[in-house]
């Protein structure tokens, strides 16, 4: 009788132990190291680290507000799992943040608008779009490349990036093409108060298309070949381009990449899988060269403000300063080959940078000084990163 009084007692301490454990929370810690508060850089964590059973539920706390932050899921390869949550913290200069992860029903979820958005866009050939409350851009696909080659209707021979101008801070996307292809009851070739599509792509770079120089010349992939769709949503969304293997000066040059763009941000991520070449170089289009090229090598990018149209425009290439290797004006007659590039280092096939831009009609940017301090800003984050402990 004694023995089976220790085991029960034994029994309900093992069971105290283990419900312990089991409530034991997981606690996220962010750090600022620098002198300035950041606000629209979203953090990815890994659903593997977290020490939940059902990743719907989970929910991110800030322990000093006691608020739950606003999520996002992200299913990275297509197999129906979520890998990665994504929040966006504000963290003051010089500090650091514990937050909890929590367990929440469905209506505990803080709502917030899907203003990061993307999609393919057979309505007008084969563009790729994407947007969220700052800007949006394009790009084009094999059915645009298949019309310039063959003189049909609606042709697009470019790798280039095309700048969507926007001044509002809702989406425009689906808007803006169902007026002008749909309904046809406007063209968002014309500002009617959202801002509107006149940036020049043609073969151009745009913003952030790349090349591989060999001696003094640039060689140039064409369309994008595959698309997916990986995320929309409200704090980030993302999308895989690939294209075909392309030649530069006898190099056979793969290609494929990630482009994502989050809340708040003004350039888009370029995370970049090729292979064939030590260097790319990124670039942005000149078109009159009416503007000025400027850069800082040292911390990693390289800028183009010029006037447009009855505005004026700031273009930007910036990268990690063990990527980012240097920067040039590149000057020829044919205007959209003209270009300022980024020389950027490519290691293990692979090559990060970002690519964006800031338009003073938007009332984000006043002038140039704005715009340079703005890449400033970015670049110390980009070298910077939060720092991110899971315990």
């Amino acid at each position: 009788m004694k023995t089976i009084k220790k085991l029960s007692y034994l029994l309900v301490i093992a069971a105290l132990f283990s419900c312990s454990e089991e409530k034991k929370a997981t606690i996220i810690t962010v750090k600022n190291s620098l002198d300035f508060e950041r606000t629209f850089e979203v953090l990815e964590i890994k659903l593997s680290t977290l020490n939940v059973d059902d990743f719907s539920t989970v929910g991110i706390k800030n322990k000093k507000t006691n608020k739950l932050e606003v999520t996002q899921l992200v299913d990275l390869d297509g197999d129906g799992t979520m890998d990665e949550i994504l929040f966006q913290p504000k963290i003051a200069a010089n500090s650091e943040v514990n937050f909890e992860v929590v367990n929440i029903s469905a209506s505990e979820k803080p709502k917030a608008e899907n203003l990061c958005y993307s999609r393919f866009v057979p309505e007008r050939t084969d563009d790729y779009t994407w947007e969220n409350n700052k800007v949006a851009f394009r790009v084009y696909g094999p059915n645009a490349q298949y019309r310039a080659e063959n003189n049909l209707p609606q042709p697009t021979l470019s790798s280039g990036v095309d700048a969507w101008l926007k001044r509002v801070e809702y989406p425009v996307i689906n808007k803006w093409y169902k007026e002008t292809l749909v309904d046809k009851t406007g063209s968002y070739h014309k500002d009617t108060g959202e801002g509107l599509d006149n940036f020049h792509v043609g073969v151009s770079r745009g913003v952030g298309g790349i090349a591989v120089k060999v001696d003094t010349i640039f060689y140039l992939s064409k369309n994008y070949t595959k698309w997916r769709t990986i995320t929309t949503g409200p704090l980030r969304t993302s999308f895989y381009l690939e294209y075909e293997d392309w030649d530069a000066a006898g190099k056979k040059i793969t290609e494929s990449k990630t482009i994502s763009l989050d809340l708040g941000s003004n350039l888009s991520k370029f995370s970049t899988n090729i292979s064939g070449t030590e260097t790319i170089s990124a670039g942005l289009t000149l078109h009159e060269k009416d503007g000025e090229v400027s850069g800082n090598s040292e911390i990693g990018w390289v800028s183009y403000w010029q006037p447009h149209a009855d505005s004026e425009l700031g273009t930007a290439i910036i990268a990690d300063k063990n990527t980012f290797k240097s920067f040039e004006q590149y000057n020829v007659e044919n205007k959209d080959l003209s270009a300022a590039y980024a020389h950027l280092n490519v290691s293990n096939d692979k090559v990060i940078y970002y690519a964006g831009f800031g338009w003073k009609k938007s009332g984000q940017f006043d002038n140039k000084r704005d715009w340079e301090e703005y890449l400033t800003i970015f670049s110390k984050q980009i070298n910077t990163p939060l720092e991110v402990s899971i315990q």
